[in-house]
């Protein structure tokens, strides 16, 4: 795992010396032929290293970073445990793998466009059995480009060996697992933070879904950064709102109305940080490239999420965790690792949260950066370069299986939410003197102005 996070940290541009600020806690692992805790413990960590940074370069002291690998992995699937209710089913109905002529393909159809794509492509259908006998007449890979160029999301199972020989593979492979570009200078800010709220006063804009930046803006919340979150009309998540929501304010806005296109011009310029998760050309063709961005706001930080990777064929692809895990040759590897007959992703959605997390490293080591130069910057991640990062790790050695979750494991407050009260797990880090702490609990959409 010190190996792991070290690639990390010279990733961030972190000095290496750092890592030795890092004590992990408790043993165990998640049921997987990949090191998925020790990637969970990594990321969190590396999270916290750039919080570690940042005090040591305003305080001149550099605190200890505390990660429990145990926790680290429980957050990896979830946080929040409901207290006479239930979340909503994360699935649809037909969303999962299918056995095809030749192989595997999984379908992505959580949105309603996506399975309405999906439907246009295979038919309209009433349950899985019936659109698991029309995705058997089709080859793979003839099924994933007809549910793509329809607008659908599609993957079919490739083994690694056969991602890293595909174009995109290549191209991804060949990416860094963390972009980042220095912005020109623009006026030197002094740091409104605190040792114990070091990313107070800083306004993050948020224009995430389920489930990378969601994760890394939520730890930015925790560390007392203001998140406002913007989502269009009509889009709801809400199998994963009580997760995602945490410590934000969630509006919405249609960036195709006028009216509310200079709505969002003025959030963005007195926004600190940017973090967006939309496909690479997206605010591009909506008038909010990149250029437009940088002149609106010079001393922007401005962090993105791909699915796919920033060059190659599929940039512009659709992508969600799942997809990537059976493209890359995660699923494929799963299976062969338990002898089975059926495709076997990660235990947990490991990809989008440990991308999230370095994207929330990559967001705080930007100010840094801008504390000291006046310069803001530009990082970009990807869903696929992390997978590269998990695979080349190395299978899982011997380890124990993670302790069973017990009520000590829970904080000892109860969270109010708009669905019935909760409580969530203790935070897996711990930057001493620097707790996390959210202000706010989970809201729904919408439920504020988009106003900072």
């Amino acid at each position: 795992m010190q190996d792991l996070l070290r690639s990390i940290v010279r990733e961030l541009t972190l000095a290496p010396s750092i890592v030795g600020a890092v004590r992990f806690s408790t043993a165990g692992a998640l049921p997987s032929t990949f090191a998925v805790s020790d990637l969970a413990s990594a990321s969190i960590a590396a999270a916290g290293l750039a919080v570690a940074e940042l005090l040591q370069q305003q305080t001149q002291q550099c605190p200890l970073v505390r990660v429990d690998r145990r926790l680290a992995s429980f957050w990896f699937a979830s946080s929040l445990r409901p207290q006479g209710w239930s979340l909503p089913p994360l699935w649809d109905p037909i969303a999962g793998d299918y056995p095809t002529r030749d192989g595997w393909i999984r379908l992505h159809t959580n949105a309603a466009h996506h399975r309405a794509a999906a439907e246009r492509v295979l038919g309209a259908v009433q349950d899985r059995r019936e659109m698991a006998q029309r995705v058997a007449q089709w080859q793979a890979q003839a099924l994933e480009q007809a549910l793509v160029a329809a607008g659908g999301c599609a993957a079919q199972m490739r083994s690694w060996p056969e991602w890293s020989a595909h174009p995109q593979g290549q191209a991804v492979n060949a990416e860094p697992l963390i972009w980042h570009q220095r912005a020109r200078r623009t006026l030197r800010q002094p740091w409104r933070g605190t040792a114990e709220r070091p990313l107070a006063g800083i306004k993050v804009l948020d224009l995430t879904r389920v489930l990378a930046g969601p994760t890394a803006t939520r730890l930015l919340a925790g560390l007392g950064a203001d998140v406002l979150r913007l989502d269009p009309p009509g889009w709801d998540e809400p199998a994963v709102l009580a997760e995602m929501t945490l410590g934000k304010r969630c509006a919405r806005l249609d960036l195709r109305a006028p009216a509310e296109r200079q709505v969002f011009e003025g959030l963005l310029g007195d926004a600190d940080i940017l973090v967006h998760g939309y496909r690479a050309d997206a605010l591009e063709r909506l008038g909010f490239g990149r250029d437009w961005r940088r002149k609106q706001n010079p001393g922007l930080i401005d962090v993105s999420l791909n699915a796919y990777g920033w060059s190659g064929p599929w940039a512009q692809r659709r992508g969600f965790d799942s997809l990537v895990q059976m493209s890359c040759g995660i699923a494929r590897e799963g299976m062969r690792w338990q002898q089975g007959e059926t495709p076997l992703p990660l235990p947990v959605q490991a990809l989008d949260h440990a991308t999230g997390y370095l994207m929330a490293a990559a967001a705080i080591r930007g100010l840094s950066e801008r504390l000291v130069s006046g310069c803001g910057g530009e990082a970009r991640l990807s869903l696929a370069r992390t997978a590269k990062l998990l695979v080349e790790n190395g299978a899982l050695t011997a380890d124990l299986p993670l302790a069973p979750e017990t009520l000590d494991d829970l904080g000892p407050q109860v969270e109010q939410t708009p669905w019935g009260p909760g409580r969530r797990l203790k935070a897996p880090l711990l930057v001493e003197g620097t707790p996390l702490l959210w202000e706010r609990g989970a809201c729904e959409l919408g439920s504020a102005p988009p106003v900072w």
